[in-house]
Formats: C-alpha cells, sequence, structure tokens
C-alpha cells in the first residue's frame, strides 16, 4: 500500500540542475514546498559521475534542511540506464533527503527496484515493520509512457513510500508522437487517469506537466492559465523549471481567500448543524449536505497546511448558524 500523509504539501516542484556547483548553492536561499535536485534530463552523460558526486558532497553538508524549503527531494536516472543504482547508492543515505523522484516508471517493476535498493541503502530509515517516526524517504513516480498510464493501477500499489505521480508532457507527447498544443487537449485522457489512479490509491501528491514558457507576462499569464486548470482537474502542484515560477503555482495550488472563507463558514455552521441532528441545511441560499461540508473541511485543512490565517476567519464567522 502506498504512503498517505494529507500534510505534504508540493504546490510547487522545482527543479534544480545537480551539476551546476552555483544553482546547487542557490538552492539554498529559495523558498519552495519541493527542491528537486536533477541528475537525468539536465546532466549530459558523461557528467553523471561528477554530478552526482557534487549532489552528495552539498547533501552531505547540510545541518539540516532549509526552513523555507519544506521537502529536499532529488530526481535520479531512470532504471532503463546504468545510472539509477549508483544514484541510489550514493544518495539514498543521505539524512536530509525526503524523497527520490523516479522517471519514465513504466510499471511496478521500477519501484519495486527503488523500494528494495531504499531498504539496502538506508536501512535505518526503511527496516521492514520498522519503527514508528523513521521518516522514510518517499517516491514520487514520473508518468511518461502510454504503457504507464495503462499500468497506473499497479503503480500506485508498488511500494509503500510511493507518495504521488508526476505527469511528463513532453516525454508523453514522444511517445505518442502528438505534439502539445496549447489547449492540452491532446493530454486530457492521460492527466484525468493520472489524477483518478492517484485519488483512488489515496496519494497524497498529483503533479502537473511543466510550463515551458516562464519569461515575460505572457510566460505568466500562460503559467497561470495552465495551474488553474490543472488544479481544476486534480491536480494538487506543478513542476516548475525557473525559481520564477514557483511563487505563481504555490499561490494558484492554495486554496483561493473566498473560498476559504466560504468553507470556514460551512465547517462551523455544520458542527451546530450536526449538534442539532440537521444533515442537511443552507448557507446563502445555497443546500449544505455531508460531500459539500466534507469538501469544506478538505479546504480548511488544506488552508493552514498553506500556513493562510485560519484562525481569524474562525473568529470572524464563530457565530454563522446554518439556515
Amino acid at each position: 500500500m502506498a504512503a498517505k500523509s494529507t500534510s505534504i504539501l508540493r504546490r510547487a516542484l522545482l527543479y534544480v540542475p545537480s551539476s551546476s556547483p552555483k544553482f546547487l548553492a542557490k538552492s539554498l536561499g529559495l523558498t519552495a514546498d519541493n527542491v528537486t535536485y536533477d541528475l537525468e534530463d539536465s546532466v549530459t552523460p558523461n557528467k553523471k559521475a561528477d554530478a552526482r558526486a557534487a549532489l552528495r558532497d552539498h547533501l552531505v553538508g547540510l545541518s539540516s534542511r532549509p526552513k523555507s524549503i519544506s521537502e529536499l527531494a532529488v530526481r535520479i536516472n531512470a532504471f532503463s540506464t546504468p545510472y539509477a543504482m549508483e544514484d541510489l547508492a550514493a544518495l539514498a543515505p543521505s539524512p536530509h533527503l525526503d524523497a527520490i523522484v523516479i522517471p519514465k516508471v513504466t510499471s511496478a517493476e521500477d519501484l519495486t527496484l527503488a523500494t528494495d535498493a531504499l531498504r539496502r541503502f538506508a536501512a535505518d530509515r526503511h527496516a521492514k515493520g520498522g519503527p514508528e517516526g523513521a521518516n522514510p524517504v518517499k517516491l514520487i513516480a514520473l508518468i511518461e509512457s502510454a504503457q504507464a498510464i495503462m499500468n497506473l493501477r499497479e503503480i500506485c500499489a508498488a511500494s509503500p513510500y510511493l507518495s504521488g505521480l508526476i505527469f511528463a508532457a513532453e516525454d508523453f507527447a514522444l511517445d505518442l508522437s502528438i505534439t502539445r498544443t496549447p489547449s492540452l487537449s491532446e493530454f486530457l485522457y492521460a492527466r484525468s487517469a493520472i489524477v483518478t489512479a492517484a485519488r483512488a490509491a489515496n496519494l497524497p501528491s498529483t503533479i502537473d506537466l511543466v510550463c515551458t514558457s516562464y519569461k515575460g507576462d505572457d510566460g505568466i499569464r500562460q503559467l497561470e492559465e495552465e495551474c488553474l486548470g490543472g488544479k481544476a482537474m486534480g491536480f494538487n502542484g506543478k513542476q516548475c523549471i525557473h525559481p520564477s515560477q514557483v511563487d505563481v503555482a504555490q499561490r494558484l495550488f492554495a486554496p483561493g481567500e473566498k473560498e476559504v472563507e466560504w468553507a470556514v463558514r460551512v465547517v462551523i455552521a455544520d458542527g451546530k448543524a450536526a449538534a442539532a441532528g440537521r444533515g442537511a441545511w443552507t448557507l446563502d441560499g445555497t443546500m449544505i449536505d455531508a460531500p459539500v461540508a466534507g469538501k469544506a473541511k478538505a479546504v480548511v485543512q488544506k488552508a493552514e497546511n498553506c500556513d493562510m490565517d485560519v484562525a481569524s476567519l474562525r473568529e470572524k464567522w464563530k457565530g454563522q448558524e446554518p439556515e
């Protein structure tokens, strides 16, 4: 069964090339839910060993994870390459590593290999039936092919450490010989399948495709449109390829202020309705029943995870009554 946590927040997953000492150093000053150091696409084959060694030294040199970064991850190379096991052997023991992104996952076997490697190279954090609070390294799977889409059910059930899926649009387009368009309609089936499978498996993260435009006002508009579209489909985060994309993604994948205020009012009034034995009631002329109240509670929980000032809203609306 996959890892479960409602507190994991990955509104933005920012890739940082591990082959650049400058970028490694600068990454520690970033503010992001997730920083993922990349050993795959941004590193040429002749630089893989050097980048791996530099990243290992970078992680070993940390006394703690920077407070402004919620999660430190590494994207290793795919298991179809000769580099994956060397990546895991070098980096899995890092005490401040929170997650590993596995590229080109096509079947459960990829995650089984990663799970076995974690139990071998970081046994103290991954012992079978290990102690509570062992803080295992989480796995995040990149879905990049038609085969992966067809195998989503088995992929989602492959590892107790799996905590998210990522959609890789460019590789998926290559696999299907299709062209990415601004509407992203060609990816509708694949994206919907990913969020549905992740939800069915109770995975906390579904991370949407990269926005390749990031410069200027047009780039920001495209990013905003993609974030809102992905959120509407059920994704709760976005891959970022430049630090300038992070704030936009984290803002748009957090609940909106009006949405949170409405949810707080529903939660407060629903508690009073439940105490009075009322299963359905209205607020501002809208019927509220169990599914709506459940959604409101989830919004309030996410707002709290995003450090929004929910306490002030609770105080403001403490007198809210069910209509």
